[in-house]
């Protein structure tokens, strides 16, 4: 029988340093020790740094992405109900546009 793999994922604040305050890390850290307890998931190590958390799981790279997406996806929700805000940072949007770019040629006639 094989050892089961180790996998470590971050995941990082694309905008300042979110972790640094000891309210929000102590959440985010809480919330990777549950994820993996419900998962079934053995935490190897977790550590900090003020913009990002980066943990090494007992798991493949399916159930480590699983993993991250649920971290990002808990941590998000309440970051945004307790301040308003992001607290990883808006994900690019699939087709490389921004919604808020005001150069898209098919609007051109409204600034005529």
């Amino acid at each position: 029988m094989s050892a089961q793999p180790t996998t470590t994922i971050t995941l990082r604040a694309l905008k300042g340093a979110p972790l640094a305050e000891t309210r929000v890390r102590d959440m985010v850290r809480a919330n990777a020790h549950a994820i993996a307890e419900r998962q079934g998931v053995e935490v190897l190590a977790l550590e900090n740094q003020p913009d990002r958390i980066t943990v090494t799981l007992r798991a493949g790279r399916i159930e480590a992405f699983g993993f991250a997406a649920e971290l990002r996806r808990l941590t998000e929700a309440w970051y945004e109900s307790k301040y308003g805000g992001t607290l990883w940072g808006e994900a690019p949007h699939a087709d490389g546009v921004d919604e808020d770019d005001d150069d898209d040629p098919a609007e051109a006639w409204k600034k005529a």
